[in-house]
């Protein structure tokens, strides 16, 4: 089944914004962000930005036989998030490859810049063996590739 509501976020000069709010489960005891729950974020994130490109994953994986898996991903964090923050999750591609998409992502509150992460995603088949990025996917990824950081 697919979203029927739509992609979330709104692309702003080839960098894509993605609201969201800390929420009591996202907080250790002290009402800090957990740091695994930034990934969480990430993840949203990109798939959002995936999604109005006009590539929803379930679509991905029927129509191509393929998915986007995270290869790896190097996290600087800066600042903590709280309970109750809104948060804006900010995604870019900065490469797109034969078989591999590398996107950087930011999270801030604000004008706070929170973390910042760089993720390399690679194409794979369901059997969890790489693939290529199909022509036309790459080609209509190429079109979003952005210089900004954030």
């Amino acid at each position: 089944m697919t979203d029927q509501t739509g992609p979330s976020g709104a692309m702003v000069d080839k960098v894509h914004h993605f609201p969201l709010r800390v929420y009591y489960a996202d907080t250790d005891a002290g009402g800090v962000v957990y740091h695994a729950r930034y990934l969480d974020f990430a993840e949203r994130g990109r798939t959002e930005m995936i999604r109005l490109l006009g590539h929803e994953q379930p679509r991905l994986l029927a129509d191509f036989g393929m998915v986007f898996a995270v290869r790896n991903l190097e996290a600087d964090y800066r600042h903590p998030a709280r309970l109750d923050d809104l948060l804006c999750v900010r995604s870019s591609l900065s490469h797109v490859g034969g078989a591999s998409l590398h996107v950087r992502q930011s999270i801030w509150r604000g004008e706070e810049e929170l973390v910042r992460l760089g993720i390399r995603l690679v194409c794979m088949r369901q059997d969890g063996h790489a693939m290529r990025i199909p022509a036309e996917i790459r080609l209509e990824l190429q079109n979003f590739l952005s210089e900004k950081a954030d």
